[in-house]
């Protein structure tokens, strides 16, 4: 962790993932890097996957899906939480190819998960997008699998 801290990962433009069980604390040491990103003067983007594909699909029928992906694209670091939460349907696998198209190797994207990176496939659905998706994130990045007890389960038997 205290490598990642550094944020050399993003000036080398390569990505992380971090998967664990709910409440491991993917999010919050996710949510400490890309704190510290912006503090040292990265344009960081955070979103929830689920809800930023969702509002992307919306802005797609509106006809600004491009100004959508010009202001992720001018972010040094994306944050993706909670992706692959649900398997993705039909209009968001297009969505989220371009986004990691588009960042392949120029710019870092942090992506949490409950899933391992191995059942990654199956929640995108479609195994040519979904190989060309896994292509692009994970041979250039860092992994971090967290173990244990969800957080919230923890800090209610301390009550």
């Amino acid at each position: 962790m205290e490598c990642l801290a550094t944020l050399d990962f993003v000036h080398k433009e390569q990505n992380l993932f971090i998967t664990g069980s709910s409440s491991t604390g993917e999010s919050y040491l996710t949510c400490a890097l890309g704190h510290e990103a912006c503090k040292r003067g990265f344009r960081t983007f955070y979103a929830n996957a689920p809800k930023l594909l969702g509002a992307l699909k919306v802005a797609k029928v509106k006809g600004t899906l491009e100004t959508e992906f010009k202001k992720i694209e001018r972010c040094q670091l994306l944050i993706l939480d909670d992706l692959f939460l649900v398997p993705l349907d039909v209009k968001e696998r297009p969505i989220l190819l371009e986004i990691i198209e588009d960042r392949h190797e120029r710019k870092s994207t942090i992506i949490t998960s409950q899933y391992p990176s191995s059942n990654w496939c199956n929640k995108v659905g479609d195994p040519t997008i979904a190989d060309a998706i896994l292509d692009r994130i994970i041979h250039t990045a860092h992994a971090i699998e967290l173990y244990g007890e969800s957080m919230c389960k923890l800090r209610s038997k301390k009550n």
